[in-house]
């Protein structure tokens, strides 16, 4: 069935009628997206650089300031509870929305680990739990799995917590008080926010996929990759006890693959339509690919409009850059979470994607800090190249199609249907870890093999939809991948001396141990390690502008 391509009106009738008045919301995203397509987003200079120290005219007050508050919270925590003294700034107020973020219960235990919460604390901000999760593509194949995001957090809930330990830890939290600018000086920056002045020995960009600062950074480069993301979390659904972790039901449409996700929540069922695409002019708005939404729901979940209350829309579009994680730009400013790219081309980010580089991230942090190892270098090692995050951007250009590629109708739901049957195979050894975003080399290697043997026309339709530079900048990854896994086995080795380093090589040296172990994806042991969340994972971020909640479920 078509759609007219300027909107049928059906998603203004229906986010109209919600509460808030989402409609609204949506077109400024759709603004927002228009700006992208049309390289007309406005470039702000919010940073500059001075030679004069800071402690000539006023004392450095804070260690670290944390820009962006809703994410910037975990490790804000994690630091102040290790006596660091960190002041937090948010444009809001610092409040999780009502929308659940959907994630995997082994992913959550770092907060335990790293003494946020205590297991009873963690539980009572799990708001809702289901099993198991489906895979399916349109005349391929359907496969269900058990524990893959399979919990809802309470946003609400857990920020709540994780405040009152941040300001019990003796953290300052600033709200209502958006950054305006920062200058950075030797000895530390000066940084305007609300129009307050505040002083910092390091400022951490936790502002999400649309950070200013990191748009300065990347002197204003048009994304690479792009998701659009859609959705409704609504009640009166018949059946509300298992969940989708990615389906699709319909050919190519609209030169877009259309992907669905859907997840039990507390007060109804959250589904989702998403996308991967370029940022070409022709692109669909984020209005039109709602209204497909509505159009297609009915028969997604076999349900019928009228049957169902809306309760809260959820839309974004999601740049990703093949330039990630971002490098620093300056001294002492470093990209964390969305802002920097940790995330993978087939992720959303937001809280799963933070949880995962959460330890490293602060135990990093916190021996820079010790060491006054702000500089752009030793900063570059915190958020330093791995291989497990390049490789998915061949897996992102296999899963959408150019504005002008002519490709056979199911040609994307083949490919994946080939390699999920080869993974489902495997065994949960590989089909998870791929679930939850993490690459290794074995696995990897063994998928691809084995998919080329039993698909082989399948697989050589994909070769001219990437594109031969693609192709080649891939293999580059894939070998580096192999090479972080071999380095990690090493670095095992080295661990010892390692420790027994002086303080300065330490540091380095302990960056490195990290790099070959997140780089290689060798942090998912299946069970106890935090992991991503993969191929479809919706969490739009909570600083994307015009969404109206971010998370799952």
């Amino acid at each position: 069935m078509g759609v007219d391509r300027q909107g049928t009106g059906v998603t203004e009738r229906i986010l109209s009628r919600m509460p808030g008045n989402p409609w609204q919301g949506l077109q400024r995203a759709d603004g927002l997206w228009a700006s992208i397509r049309q390289g007309q987003r406005s470039l702000l200079e919010l940073v500059s650089a001075s030679e004069l120290e800071l402690g000539q005219t006023e004392p450095v007050e804070w260690d670290v300031a944390i820009a962006g508050a809703t994410l910037g919270v975990v490790i804000g925590t994690a630091l102040a509870q290790r006596g660091w003294r960190v002041v937090l700034l948010e444009r809001g107020e610092l409040r999780g929305r009502e929308q659940e973020w959907n994630i995997s219960r082994q992913e959550l235990q770092v907060l335990v680990r790293l003494g946020l919460l205590t297991e009873a604390e963690l539980e009572g901000a799990i708001a809702s739990q289901y099993n198991p999760g489906r895979v399916a593509f349109h005349q391929g194949i359907e496969l269900w799995i058990e524990d893959v995001l399979n919990l809802g957090v309470d946003p609400v809930t857990l920020l709540e917590q994780l405040k009152q330990k941040f300001l019990a830890a003796g953290g300052k939290l600033l709200e209502n008080t958006p950054f305006e600018g920062a200058t950075v000086h030797p000895d530390g920056l000066a940084i305007q926010a609300g129009g307050q002045r505040l002083t910092s020995r390091l400022l951490l960009d936790m502002m999400g996929h649309f950070s200013p600062i990191a748009a300065q950074a990347r002197q204003g480069a048009q994304p690479d990759g792009i998701c659009l993301v859609v959705g409704t979390c609504a009640a009166g659904f018949d059946q509300n006890s298992s969940g989708d972790l990615m389906a699709s039901f319909t050919p190519i449409r609209n030169q877009c693959q259309y992907f669905w996700e859907a997840f039990p929540a507390k007060d109804g069922r959250t589904t989702y339509l998403f996308t991967y695409l370029d940022a070409a002019a022709e692109r669909p708005s984020l209005t039109q690919l709602f209204d497909d939404y509505f159009t297609l729901l009915p028969d997604y979940q076999a349900i019928d409009l009228e049957q169902l209350q809306f309760k809260r829309a959820l839309f974004g579009c999601l740049p990703c850059y093949r330039n990630s994680p971002l490098q620093p730009g300056w001294d002492r400013i470093l990209q964390v979470g969305d802002s920097s790219g940790t995330q993978s081309p087939l992720s959303f980010g937001g809280f799963g994607a933070l949880l995962r580089h959460l330890e490293r991230l602060v135990n990093g942090l916190d021996e820079a800090l010790a060491l006054d190892c702000l500089d752009r270098q030793a900063l570059g090692w915190i958020n330093g190249y791995q291989p497990t995050i390049a490789v998915t951007w061949l897996f992102q250009q296999a899963m959408r199609v150019g504005p002008q590629q002519r490709l056979a109708p199911n040609q994307v739901n083949e490919m994946l249907s080939a390699v999920f049957r080869v993974m489902l195979a495997a065994g949960p050894g590989t089909l998870k870890p791929f679930l939850q975003d993490v690459v290794q080399f074995p696995a990897l290697a063994a998928t691809m093999l084995k998919t080329g043997l039993a698909a082989p026309l399948t697989v050589a339709k994909v070769l001219p939809q990437v594109g031969l530079p693609t192709l080649l900048g891939w293999t580059g990854h894939y070998a580096a991948l192999g090479a972080y896994s071999l380095l990690n086995w090493v670095g095992q080795g080295l661990r010892p001396g390692i420790e027994n380093l002086p303080p300065l090589a330490r540091f380095y040296g302990h960056r490195w141990l990290e790099l070959m172990e997140y780089g290689a994806g060798l942090d998912y042991d299946g069970a106890a390690v935090a992991g991503g969340d993969g191929p479809g994972k919706t969490d739009p971020g909570e600083n994307s502008p015009g969404n109206d909640g971010p998370g799952k479920g």
